[in-house]
């Protein structure tokens, strides 16, 4: 994605938490999700923001008490106010959505998509002072507890003693996740990256290093949350289906890497395509298809040598890489 698309995103994200904080006078807010997180991947089609209500605006929700639709209500209300003048096609749904509002612009940010879109939160302080009580209106008056806060703290810091591998590394793993019947959901990647992931390393190694922890752990049950508050996340499809994908995965990791220290870069190619076929063509591509692969190793920041395998990254701390 180009800079001007990124910043479009964010100034819309902007816009929506202003309106956010009118609704609810006193009330904070608060960005997670990919463009948050910095490992967005290109087309950018939507950002994710909440805000926090005043413990005593939150009072009357919770638990046990009133549901998160009226909230929700108010919040599509303030953002129409607001917005509809610029934004001539603009849509919100509150009824059938499970925890944010959903703000459609119609109006894409990156050219050729068919719109934008973004997630609007409306969270409550949770009693412990620890995480979020956020929506849950499948079941009318429930709410789960969260912390996306503090998600978003431990990803910006990973993304800093790493030096970006970390989001370069979760880039390339939903391309690997988008491809192979998604098995998980891109949290819980970036979860399982937070336990295995936290230094500099070219990014071959870090995919190596991921797979082969993301399989262990899978293999011994679901992925506790890294904040501490929530319950294990959910998993796309049964565990040992996901285990399976993982563990083979590692296995082709594994083989390129041999392939490369051994000398063998086209088989090296071909190893790595099993597991990122959009990314990386197959040994046996076309010339053009080859020159793709050179500027993808190049976008990602890896020294242009064979595959990158065997190279340290740049010391760089600007996470742009890998289409953010």
């Amino acid at each position: 994605m180009t800079d001007e698309e990124l910043a479009e995103a964010k100034r819309r994200r902007r816009l929506l938490a202003a309106s956010a904080r009118r609704a609810f006078p006193g009330s904070t807010t608060y960005y997670n999700g990919s463009v948050a997180h910095g490992d967005a991947n290109t087309p950018l089609t939507d950002v994710d923001l909440g805000v926090v209500l005043t413990k005593k605006d939150a009072e009357p929700y919770g638990p046990g008490r009133k549901s998160a639709l009226d909230l929700m209500e108010t919040v599509r209300e303030v953002i129409h106010e607001d917005l509809d003048d610029e934004f001539d096609n603009l849509t919100i749904e509150v009824e059938g959505r499970r925890r944010a509002v959903l703000v459609r612009f119609g109006d894409p940010v990156t050219p050729g998509q068919v719109d934008f879109t973004a997630d609007v939160m409306t969270a409550l302080p949770h009693p412990s002072g620890r995480g979020l009580n956020i929506p849950n209106t499948k079941i009318t008056d429930q709410w789960d507890r969260a912390d996306p806060i503090t998600h978003t703290r431990m990803v910006l810091q990973a993304i800093e003693d790493t030096k970006v591998v970390f989001a370069r590394t979760v880039r390339l793993l939903k391309h690997w996740n988008c491809t192979h019947s998604k098995p998980m959901c891109s949290w819980n990647i970036k979860a399982l990256c937070l336990g295995c992931l936290e230094e500099p390393m070219p990014l071959i190694n870090a995919l190596q290093i991921f797979f082969t922890y993301a399989a262990d752990e899978i293999d011994k049950g679901q992925t506790p949350d890294p904040a501490g508050v929530a319950g294990p996340i959910p998993l796309n499809m049964p565990r040992r289906n996901v285990h399976k994908r993982l563990h083979t995965a590692k296995k082709y990791i594994d083989l390129a890497i041999d392939h490369e220290k051994a000398g063998r870069p086209l088989s090296a190619q071909h190893a790595l395509h099993q597991v990122l076929p959009e990314l990386v063509p197959d040994a046996d591509g076309t010339p053009e298809e080859a020159a793709r692969l050179a500027r993808t190793v190049l976008a990602g920041g890896t020294a242009a040598s064979g595959l990158g395998l065997a190279t340290r990254l740049g010391t760089s701390t600007r996470p742009r890489a890998w289409g953010d």
